[in-house]
């Protein structure tokens, strides 16, 4: 499966319009995993979040969630630059989808109690990335703040 979302990157002028089921899953992930581990510290409450997000938002029960999660860290340390893997992913979910992305890599930023700039700069790249606005971004922050 690895090979498959990589290869996507090989050739990335015509990307497929929408992500696979199992795809979209590991690409979320992988997301999430690199807007934690972007200011060099991967720290429990990063992961606990990253676990928590990915079971609410695929109906995972606690285990099936470390699992993915897991697969996800594999998978991002294989990626490209994460500018180029979010503007792929830009063509393959609808906006309202890419706002609760953006508000998921708030909530994990945000796990660890501490603002890093590496990590702001990398939600920021991925926001731009993704074509969303900033007034939608502000408001996603907020609302990850208030998640406790």
């Amino acid at each position: 499966m690895f090979r498959e979302i990589l290869a996507r990157f090989a050739h990335d002028r015509h990307p497929p319009k929408a992500l696979p089921e199992p795809d979209a899953r590991l690409a979320l992930g992988a997301l999430l995993v690199r807007v934690a581990k972007s200011d060099h510290v991967y720290v429990f409450e990063e992961i606990s979040r990253i676990d928590r997000i990915l079971a609410a938002r695929f109906g995972l029960n606690p285990v099936e969630a470390a699992k993915l999660r897991a697969q996800a860290e594999r998978l991002e340390h294989d990626l490209p630059e994460t500018e180029r893997f979010a503007a792929v992913l830009r063509d393959g979910i609808a906006y309202t989808e890419r706002l609760r992305l953006i508000e998921a890599l708030w909530e994990v930023m945000l796990a660890d109690g501490a603002a890093d700039a590496e990590e702001e700069a990398a939600i920021a790249a991925i926001e731009a990335a993704l074509g969303v606005e900033e007034y939608d971004s502000a408001q996603l922050r907020e609302n990850a703040r208030s998640i406790p």
